[in-house]
């Protein structure tokens, strides 16, 4: 790739003005590291496998549009960045190029409050929007642990979910319509209607794609008027079975709390911060209108106890509530060179989560001095399982070496028990060696669609498992290995 010096940038300035181009040291730098651990234990090296070679700030849609149109003729590669939050290498330039730093694009377009809309640009930080729109009366009811520090394009391209989505859905069912620059500088924007039958849902084409088809530029998002009515129960239950038996049941119900949060023995001491803790513990909480958020959280208790919970009253779950935007555990534990933090997340149909969660313990408890594991984002026919990882080792370079083979022990595991190897935090760097065995013969669906739109592989090049600009596939485990 040639040094940016060498890049025709007469006909860039034309495109976006010079002092929106940055090729500064330190900027540079931030942009090839986001939060994934294993990027904490490269700086701790002073390594920096991927880096941009520029980084572009654009200002509006149409400066993304030339930008790429500059970049589609020149074959210069561009990987967007929103807030740089991902913990799994997604938003790096895995083969230099530019940067697409989208901060610059964070305002309010429209909150249209007859149709329960607000349209917000991509650069747009969670809890800015969720502020503004609280102010109005108004939530998102989107709530991911990383509200704080990551945008809603980020969202768009993760697939990203948030504490709540056993109620209110993943960011695919809260998006009503995109605005999405293509790698030529074409603009689409998908239609604009509460449900529409005009073929295939082409918004969500680009939700989860990681920026491999397009640039998010602009989100429609539906909004919820805040709930008249939240509350709050914490629950002790004596075995895993139990407890996922209980959430299965609220959930094939049709009962729908905004928080359905199912902690192992080990993880409960740490949520609900009592060392003495026995048993695994369940966060509930239920909202609305004050009559059935009654309703529906005595019929969720009433089919915990018939399960043998122990009712423990509030307190718990609403500490939790004021920290569950807290990740000091994982930072400040990464933030020494031979500390050793993870979190994975997969899912799996209710009758496969809990040998999956058997499986993944017994494999990768060698691995870590602790190893926690809760059950969230739950649906009528399964749930998500985190599993996290806290442990130390000798020093950095064996932390990365750590944490690499938690990932491929993880994977392997959850391969084998048939689970999703991802249920939010996306495919990134972390689980690149692993998608195409996941998508099995629906990757060709993906190819295709990548050749179409993306022909001179210029958009995010070596993610996805898709073929880079040379034709080289990614997505193997030598690609990564090293890394």
């Amino acid at each position: 790739m040639a040094h940016p010096e060498a890049w025709p940038l007469d006909q860039l300035f034309d495109a976006v003005a010079p002092d929106r181009i940055t090729t500064d040291e330190a900027d540079l730098e931030a942009h090839s590291y986001d939060w994934w651990p294993v990027t904490a234990k490269w700086r701790q090296q002073g390594k920096r496998p991927f880096g941009p070679q520029a980084v572009i700030r654009p200002q509006s849609t149409a400066e993304i549009s030339r930008v790429m149109q500059w970049a589609s003729v020149q074959g210069i590669p561009v990987t967007p960045w929103g807030a740089g939050s991902s913990v799994t290498g997604a938003p790096l330039a895995t083969t230099g190029g530019i940067s697409l730093d989208l901060s610059a694009l964070d305002r309010i377009l429209v909150l249209d409050e007859a149709n329960l809309l607000v349209k917000v640009q991509a650069g747009k930080l969670g809890h800015h929007l969720e502020a503004e729109l609280n102010a109005r009366g108004y939530t998102l009811n989107h709530s991911p642990q990383s509200l704080n520090r990551s945008t809603v394009g980020g969202w768009v391209a993760t697939r990203a979910t948030g504490q709540f989505s056993s109620r209110w859905g993943g960011i695919e069912e809260l998006v009503v319509a995109l605005t999405v620059v293509l790698a030529s500088g074409e603009v689409v924007e998908t239609v604009f209607a509460p449900r529409a039958a005009l073929g295939p849902d082409l918004c969500q084409l680009f939700i989860g794609a990681e920026g491999t088809l397009g640039v998010v530029a602009e989100v429609t998002l539906k909004i919820f008027p805040l709930a008249e009515t939240r509350l709050f129960e914490t629950l002790r239950f004596p075995s895993i079975a139990s407890g996922l038996q209980a959430m299965r049941k609220i959930m094939r119900c049709g009962l729908r709390p905004f928080l359905l949060r199912f902690y192992d023995e080990d993880e409960a001491r740490f949520a609900v911060r009592d060392a003495t803790f026995e048993g695994c513990a369940m966060f509930l909480g239920c909202e609305g209108l004050e009559g059935p958020a009654h309703a529906e959280q005595s019929a969720c208790l009433a089919i915990c106890l018939n399960e043998g919970a122990e009712l423990l009253g509030a307190t718990a779950t609403m500490g939790w509530m004021e920290r569950r935007f807290d990740f000091s555990t994982v930072e400040n534990l990464l933030a020494e060179p031979g500390g050793v933090a993870e979190t994975i997340e997969v899912a799996h149909f209710w009758d496969g989560i809990e040998p999956t969660y058997d499986a993944l313990r017994e494999a990768l408890s060698p691995l870590a001095d602790h190893v926690l594991g809760h059950f969230s984002h739950a649906y009528p026919q399964g749930t998500s399982l985190y599993v996290i990882l806290l442990g130390q080792v000798e020093d950095a370079a064996a932390a990365e070496a750590r944490l690499a083979e938690i990932w491929r022990t993880a994977m392997e595991v959850a391969l084998r028990e048939g689970a999703a190897i991802s249920h939010h935090h996306g495919v990134g760097l972390a689980r690149l060696p692993y998608i195409r065995r996941n998508l099995g013969s629906s990757m060709v669906v993906l190819e295709r669609v990548k050749q179409a739109l993306d022909p001179a592989g210029i958009m995010c090049p070596g993610k996805l498992g898709l073929p880079d600009r040379h034709g080289r596939r990614s997505g193997t485990q030598t690609d990564t290995d090293g890394h």
